[in-house]
C-alpha cells in the first residue's frame, strides 16, 4: 500500500495555514477535482484524497492529533468514519454548484445524522445514449426514451411474499439487517458491524415467496420516460434525472438514470463550441467584383456581402447566429469560410474570355486544345 501523502503538502498549504487559507485551497481544489467536473481516471482518487485531507485540517482537534502524531499514529486513533465525521462539506459544495449526498455515498458509504453514517441501500445508476439532431440542440427538446429497469412487482407490491402473505421479522438480528460483534483486547474494544447472515442483511424473512418476482419484490420492465434537452447542449453532456434508475430491493432508495447526448453531424454546419463553421463556396467573378449571397443558418436564410477582391480561406462573422450558450446568455456566431469554385469544363466563348482576361493581367496561361479546338 503506498505511503500517504501529507495532508497539508494535499492542499498546498503551510503548517500554520489558518482555517479559512485551509478552506479556500480544498475549495479551488474541490473546484477543479470533483468528478462532476474532472473525467480524468484519476480525477476520483484525487477529489477523495483532498477531502479527507480538508475533514482532518479543518477540525482544531483531528489537526493536533495529526500535527503530533503524523499518519502512522493518527490513523490508529481515527477510523475513516471519525475522520469524516462532522465535517461540513454540505454547504461548500452547495456554494460551487455540486450535489453532496450522492457523491459521497458512493465514495464513503454516505452520511448518517450527525456524520458519517451508515451505507444506504439504493438501486443502481443507469446510462442511456441519446441521439439528437444539431437543430434540435439549438432549440431545446423533450424527447421519450424507453427505458429497462428494475421495478417494484405488481404482484407483491416489492414485499417478495407471496400475495397473502407477509414477511417476518428476522429473529437473528431483529429487524434491523445486522449484527454486532464486540471484541475486546488489554489497550482497546473493537466493535464490527457485519450483514445478519439469516436474512442476508434484509432484515426480513420471506417463507413464501412471490412467484412473479422470486421474492426479491422487484421485476425487470421497459419505463417510459420523458426527457427534457435544454437549448444550447453540446456533445458527452449528461443529464441526470434522479430516481429514475434501478429501483433497490427491500424498499431502498432508486438509483439515477444519466442520458448521455449525442449530435449527430449536420449536412451544412460544423460545431465548434457556441459557434458553428459553414462553407461558402462563390465562383469567381463573384469573389472578383463583389456580390450579395444566401447563406443558410439555423434561423433560415440570411444574405451575406462579397466585399470585391475576395480572397479563398477569407472569413465572414455572423454575429448570434451561432449555437444558444449552453446555460448561458446569447449565442455564439456563424463562421463563413469562403471558397472560390474552378469551372472544370468550358465553353468556347469563356475560354476566349478567360484568356483576354490572363492577356490583361499579363499572366502566361497554357493549355492543349480539344479535337474540336477547345
Amino acid at each position: 500500500m503506498p505511503e500517504k501523502r501529507d495532508y497539508y503538502e494535499i492542499l498546498g498549504v503551510s503548517r500554520n495555514a489558518t482555517k479559512e487559507e485551509i478552506k479556500d485551497a480544498y475549495r479551488k481544489l474541490a473546484m477543479q477535482y470533483h468528478p462532476d467536473r474532472n473525467k480524468s481516471p484519476d480525477a476520483e482518487e484525487k477529489f477523495k484524497e483532498i477531502s479527507e485531507a480538508y475533514a482532518v485540517l479543518s477540525d482544531d482537534e483531528k489537526r493536533r492529533q495529526y500535527d503530533l502524531l503524523g499518519h502512522a499514529g493518527f490513523d490508529q486513533r481515527y477510523t475513516t468514519e471519525d475522520i469524516f465525521r462532522g465535517v461540513d462539506f454540505e454547504s461548500i459544495f452547495r456554494d460551487l454548484g455540486f450535489g453532496f449526498g450522492d457523491f459521497f455515498r458512493t465514495f464513503f458509504g454516505g452520511f448518517g445524522e450527525g456524520g458519517f453514517g451508515e451505507r444506504i441501500n439504493r438501486g443502481e445508476d443507469l446510462v442511456y445514449e441519446l441521439e439528437i439532431t444539431l437543430e434540435e440542440a439549438a432549440k431545446g427538446t423533450e424527447k421519450e426514451i424507453l427505458v429497462p429497469r428494475t421495478e417494484k412487482c405488481d404482484v407483491c407490491g416489492g414485499s417478495g411474499a407471496s400475495p397473502g402473505t407477509t414477511p417476518r421479522t428476522c429473529p437473528t438480528c431483529n429487524g434491523t439487517g445486522k449484527v454486532q460483534h464486540t471484541r475486546r483486547s488489554s489497550f482497546a474494544m473493537y466493535v464490527q458491524v457485519t450483514p445478519c447472515n439469516t436474512c442476508h442483511g434484509k432484515g426480513m424473512i420471506i417463507d413464501s415467496p412471490c412467484k412473479n418476482c422470486h421474492g426479491t419484490g422487484l421485476v425487470k420492465k421497459r419505463r417510459k420516460i420523458s426527457v427534457r434537452i435544454p437549448a444550447g447542449i453540446d456533445e458527452g453532456y449528461q443529464l441526470r434525472l434522479r430516481g429514475e434508475g434501478e429501483m433497490a430491493p427491500n424498499g431502498g432508495e432508486p438509483g439515477d438514470l444519466y442520458v448521455l447526448v449525442h449530435i449527430a453531424p449536420h449536412k451544412l454546419f460544423m460545431r465548434e463550441g457556441d459557434d458553428l463553421w459553414y462553407v461558402l463556396t462563390i465562383g469567381y467573378p463573384q469573389a472578383a467584383l463583389g456580390a450579395e449571397v444566401t447563406v443558410p443558418t439555423l434561423d433560415g436564410p440570411t444574405t451575406v456581402h462579397i466585399r470585391p477582391g475576395t480572397q479563398p480561406g477569407e472569413i465572414i462573422r455572423l454575429k448570434g447566429k451561432g449555437m444558444p450558450r449552453f446555460r448561458g446568455y446569447g449565442r455564439g456566431d456563424l463562421i463563413v469560410r469562403v471558397g472560390i469554385t474552378v469551372p472544370e469544363r468550358l465553353t468556347p466563348r469563356q475560354r476566349a474570355l478567360l484568356e483576354q482576361l490572363a492577356e490583361e493581367f499579363n499572366e502566361e496561361v497554357k493549355h492543349k486544345k480539344g479535337r474540336f479546338g477547345f
